[in-house]
């Protein structure tokens, strides 16, 4: 197993948060080749650790949507460290979402058996940070009403139990961290702008706080619960196909505060994709240090992709020895053919769907770029515009951040040099806010 970060990093944060230095970490959740190599290289070029999670419909014991289980996106993200010259030392994992969701649709302890698996096998990979979701409902809970916190709590004390055996029989290692919490946003967005956003309360933080501790010391995990660092809230963040949901401070200050009482724990908030720089620099400093983001980075991806194909049939049509990629037609095919990772999210008439497997901030076009054809033509793309030099006014036009760091010298013009500086700007913004 590769020597990952300790979790003493991690820890830090919230020590700090505790004395009042607002400090926090981005916590990038992708699977994202692209991606993930720019998430070390940043991290590798600034001197600084990374933390990057894998989520329970991404990773599993049955492969998930990246058909990789825990141990292999584990060796993964070391081989890509090792490419690029990165440490592993500075790479803390985590699983994101760990809980019965991947398998909600069976009776509850069927799902769980499966969840104790898939935390058992993260733990057993190196991941230190754990996520504790059980908010969801399996088939046999009660349709007609709300999963209540002592079934969640219970379920989380079941999960905890088995990531500490897993870890106690790998002596020498680091103690899991873990993170809980019931309000948990949904994974990758809203479906509708009309859905409401309730603020998480102060009293329901604390009630939970409370029925989760006593749990715990009911499973004998008085020792685990003292690793209990986060607590998933609603902070007021969110985002939908075509909106974002602004962080007001103003309205989560009694939230922000509650945990100020609770020693040792912080807020983590989730769905902090295309927040401003400033809205995420005031959700570090009201606590809610743990920054989840995901969406926004393979978004940057996809924009930056769209232009350098708007680039490329601007520039190259005509030549006898050059085939155009169609890297955006080639990608609306296959979600046409395939389109059980977009239809269930993406409402309306034929027109907006289209708009919106484009465009969506919940970037479903995420799962769609391993495929084979997008893959060949994502580098046909790259490989042609590598032909010619890209004038200047075309850069400007299409990609004016990356133009202005191409004249300042930060990046060569390069195709993929460009790709790799969209992500890296998003990553910045986060840089920028979690540091005090």
């Amino acid at each position: 197993m590769p020597q990952f970060a300790p979790t003493e990093l991690l820890l830090q944060v919230i020590s700090d948060q505790k004395q009042g230095i607002p400090r926090g970490v981005a916590s990038v959740c992708s699977a994202n080749p692209y991606v993930l190599r720019e998430t070390l290289q940043f991290g590798h070029d600034h001197q600084d650790w990374v933390l990057i999670e894998s989520t329970s419909n991404q990773v599993n014991q049955e492969g998930g949507y990246t058909g990789m289980v825990p141990s292999e996106f584990a060796a993964y993200i070391a081989d890509l460290a090792d490419a690029l010259g990165c440490k592993t030392d500075q790479i803390l994992l985590g699983g994101d979402h760990l809980g019965p969701n991947p398998w909600k649709n069976l009776p509850g302890q069927e799902a769980m058996e499966k969840a104790a698996v898939l935390v058992r096998d993260c733990v057993q990979a190196g991941y230190r940070k754990i996520h504790l979701d059980t908010s969801m409902k399996c088939a046999d809970d009660p349709p007609d009403q709300p999963l209540n916190v002592e079934t969640e709590a219970r379920r989380a004390a079941t999960l905890c139990a088995a990531a500490e055996k897993a870890w106690q029989s790998q002596p020498g290692t680091d103690a899991p961290v873990y993170v809980i919490g019931t309000e948990v946003p949904a994974p990758g967005g809203v479906e509708s702008e009309d859905e409401g956003l309730q603020i998480t309360t102060p009293e329901r933080v604390l009630s939970s706080l409370s029925v989760f501790e006593r749990v715990f010391s009911e499973f004998g995990l008085e020792r685990a619960w003292s690793r209990v660092i986060a607590f998933v809230v609603q902070p007021g963040v969110e985002f939908s196909q075509f909106h974002v949901h602004e962080y007001d401070p103003s309205q989560a200050t009694r939230l922000s505060r509650c945990i100020e009482t609770v020693p040792g724990m912080i807020f983590e908030a989730h769905s902090t994709d295309y927040q401003t720089p400033e809205a995420l620099r005031q959700l570090v400093k009201d606590h809610f240090a743990i920054l989840k983001v995901g969406p926004a980075l393979t978004f940057a991806l996809r924009e930056a992709v769209f232009s350098l194909a708007s680039i490329e049939k601007a520039l190259l049509p005509g030549r006898e020895t050059t085939t155009l990629s169609a890297v955006q037609e080639t990608l609306e095919a296959v979600m046409l053919e395939n389109p059980k990772n977009w239809q269930a999210y993406y409402a309306g008439d034929q027109r907006e769907q289209k708009l919106a497997r484009k465009f969506s901030f919940s970037d479903r076009i995420r799962y769609y770029w391993p495929e084979q054809r997008v893959t060949d033509a994502l580098t046909t793309l790259i490989a042609n515009l590598r032909t010619t030099d890209i004038p200047l006014p075309l850069l400007s036009q299409f990609l004016p951040v990356q133009y202005q760091h191409i004249r300042e010298g930060l990046i060569p013009p390069d195709p993929e040099a460009i790709l790799y500086d969209a992500i890296r700007t998003v990553l910045e913004e986060y840089r920028l806010a979690a540091k005090p």
